[in-house]
């Protein structure tokens, strides 16, 4: 029997941003290879006013919303002063209290807010918008540093870019790093970002060593296989091994060892759903050496074995 798909409700508010609507809706693509089906709803069927001169005409009301298993709320203009309306609200919540997981793009964060069911968590928005969302709800714990949030049910991102870090992070959790490293590149996106990476908030005096260090990130990943240090990253990307860690933190929230093990067990992640290797091939592949190595940094940073992972999410053999 054919395993029925995960049903993602994208909701359009007034003002909605272009940007906001369209990530959701094209990484959980309704399509053959995906596991996901998309509808596209408002307040009511019909037009919705968005934002940037553009508007929807959406198919379905906040009935979409009652068969959901994901709702997404797009960014949308305004969010200080413009409150959802109370049958969102209600709808959000009732959907929430059936068991759906609620997800916001940017400023969806507001809406979110509004039904309550931030409070006591910790959440994000874009980081223009950050101070305002923490005046209005002083019950949710605001953090203008990161990408995205994820409270298990309730999650939320950035601005628009991060929305995408946020949907592939769902992909990746649902089905496993293969999938969401296929959607990733469809999207021609990067296929990972944490969610602890700050901000692109703007500074005042700009420095120009992002693209030097997403070359570096791109040949470290290329080389996972082979020992790889802080002083070799550096030399690569031609910086001090002391400027080389300092920045490579604010960019990415991590550590430059710390991204290489991450990036290691991501890729072993990769091997364990798409090949037959055994852990000890495996760990010798990812650049950890042993198995023991490869199931203690698992159990570190995913809370689990590579047999049950493997067990979880291997695509079925033919």
């Amino acid at each position: 029997m054919a395993r029925r798909k995960h049903r993602v409700a994208v909701l359009v508010l007034d003002g909605a941003k272009p940007l906001d609507v369209g990530i959701p809706a094209q990484v959980f693509s309704t399509r053959p290879s995906m596991p996901y089906e998309v509808r596209v709803c408002g307040a009511a069927p019909g037009l919705v006013t968005g934002g940037d001169g553009l508007a929807y005409h959406v198919a379905d009301g906040l009935d979409a919303l009652e068969q959901a298993d994901t709702v997404f709320v797009p960014g949308y203009r305004d969010p200080a002063t413009t409150a959802p309306p109370a049958e969102v609200v209600a709808s959000l919540v009732a959907a929430h209290d059936r068991g759906a997981r609620l997800a916001a793009i940017s400023t969806g964060a507001f809406a979110l807010a509004a039904t309550g069911l931030l409070d006591g968590r910790k959440a994000t928005t874009h980081w223009h918008y950050t101070k305002a969302l923490a005046e209005q709800h002083p019950l949710v714990s605001v953090d203008e540093n990161v990408l995205f949030v994820d409270e298990g049910d309730m999650l939320t991102s950035a601005g628009a870019a991060s929305g995408i870090d946020l949907c592939l992070h769902l992909v990746r959790r649902d089905h496993g790093v293969g999938l969401s490293n296929h959607v990733a590149r469809r999207l021609v996106a990067a296929p990972y970002r944490s969610g602890g990476q700050a901000q692109y908030v703007p500074r005042s005096v700009p420095e120009p060593l992002g693209d030097l260090f997403a070359d570096t990130r791109e040949w470290a990943l290329a080389h996972l296989a082979e020992p790889l240090t802080l002083e070799t990253l550096a030399r690569i990307a031609r910086v001090s091994a002391r400027t080389f860690s300092r920045r490579f933190v604010e960019d990415t929230g991590y550590t430059p060892m710390q991204w290489v093990l991450r990036a290691r067990v991501d890729l072993a992640r990769e091997l364990l759903e798409r090949t037959d290797l055994g852990v000890e091939q495996i760990a010798d592949r990812v650049g950890l050496g042993t198995g023991a190595n490869l199931r203690l940094h698992f159990q570190r940073i995913l809370g689990t074995s590579p047999t049950e992972y493997r067990h979880t999410f291997a695509a079925p053999t033919a």
